[in-house]
C-alpha cells in the first residue's frame, strides 16, 4: 500500500508560545531576584562600611582577625581536625545502626515483642531529653573513674558511645516518622502477596522509609560532625582543643575564628546537598 505524501513528511516541533501568566510569573521572580540582590549588597556594604568604624573595632582586629597568628595556627588546626573526621566516621555507622534498630523496637507490634518497644519508648525518652555535653561528662568520667584498664579507660570510646547513645534516638525517631509516613495500603498489599511482617518490613516499607527520611539524618549527621568538639572536655585533642592551646600560647584568639573557617568549609557543601536532596525529594511529591 502506497504511503500519502502527509505520512511521508516529517513532523514539525512548534515552539511553545508563553502564556501570559508564566509572562507575569517570571517577570516578578525577575523584579524578587533584583530585590533580594540589591538588599543583600546594601546590608554587606554597610557592615564593611560601618564595622570598622567602631570604637573598639582595632582591638578586636588584633584580637580574632590576626593575620601572622592565623597562617601560624591554621596547619596545626588542619591537623587536629582530622580527629574529629576520625571520630565522625566511626560514630557516624554506629549511629545509623544503633537507630534503626530501636526505630524497628518502637514499631513492633507484636504482643510477645512489648518489652522492645517499651525499651524504645524509654530510650528515646531519655536520651532526646538530656543535654549532649550532659551525656558526655556523665559517661566520659563516670566510666574510667570504675579503674578500667587500658585501653578500656579511654575518653575517645566512651566519648564516642556518649555521641552514638544521643544522636541514635533522634535518628531513631527520624526513621521511625518515615516508617509510620509509609501508607498502610503498602503492608496489605505485602499481605496479600503472602509476605511475612518481616519480610514486608524488610523489602517493602524499609526501603521506602530510609529513602524519605535522607535529607533528615544528613542534618543530623552535620550536627554530629559540630558536637564532636564536645568531646575536648572529657581529654582528645581535637580541633576545638588545639585552638584553646593556640589561644593561650599567642595570647590572641585569632585560632578559633581558624577553627570555626574548618568547620564552615565542611558543613556548609554537607547542608547545601541536603537542601537539595530535601528540595528534589519535594518535587517528587508534587
Amino acid at each position: 500500500m502506497d504511503k500519502s505524501p502527509v505520512q511521508d513528511r516529517p513532523v514539525e516541533h512548534v515552539a511553545s508560545v508563553p502564556t501570559r501568566r508564566e509572562l507575569y510569573e517570571a517577570g516578578v521572580r525577575r523584579r524578587s531576584n533584583r530585590i533580594a540582590l540589591i538588599s543583600t549588597v546594601s546590608v554587606v556594604l554597610a557592615l564593611i562600611v560601618l564595622v570598622p568604624l567602631a570604637p573598639g573595632w582595632d582591638a578586636v582586629q588584633r584580637a580574632f582577625f590576626n593575620g601572622k597568628v592565623f597562617v601560624a595556627t591554621f596547619p596545626g588546626l588542619l591537623e587536629a581536625f582530622f580527629l574529629n573526621v576520625m571520630i565522625f566516621a566511626w560514630s557516624a555507622p554506629l549511629i545509623a545502626i544503633t537507630g534503626l534498630a530501636i526505630a524497628l523496637c518502637r514499631d513492633t507490634r507484636a504482643p510477645a515483642l512489648f518489652p522492645l518497644r517499651l525499651f524504645g519508648i524509654a530510650y528515646t525518652d531519655v536520651f532526646r531529653g538530656l543535654p549532649v555535653v550532659l551525656v558526655i561528662y556523665i559517661i566520659g568520667f563516670g566510666i574510667p573513674g570504675l579503674g578500667l584498664p587500658r585501653p578500656w579507660n579511654s575518653p575517645y570510646i566512651w566519648g564516642t558511645l556518649a555521641l552514638v547513645l544521643v544522636y541514635s534516638a533522634y535518628v531513631a525517631e527520624v526513621i521511625r516518622s518515615g516508617i509510620d509516613s509509609i501508607h498502610k495500603s503498602q503492608r496489605s498489599a505485602a499481605a496479600s502477596l503472602g509476605l511475612s511482617d518481616r519480610d514486608t518490613m524488610r523489602y517493602v516499607v524499609l526501603p521506602q522509609a530510609i529513602r524519605n527520611v535522607v535529607p533528615a539524618n544528613m542534618n543530623l549527621f552535620i550536627a554530629l560532625q559540630k558536637d564532636v568538639a564536645l568531646l575536648s572536655f572529657i581529654g582528645p585533642v581535637e580541633v576545638f582543643r588545639q585552638a584553646g592551646v593556640y589561644k593561650s600560647l599567642y595570647a590572641n584568639f585569632t585560632p578559633y575564628v581558624g577553627a570555626a573557617l574548618i568547620f564552615l568549609i565542611l558543613t556548609i557543601p554537607a547542608t547545601r546537598y541536603a537542601d537539595y536532596l530535601m528540595n528534589k525529594q519535594n518535587k517528587a511529591r508534587t
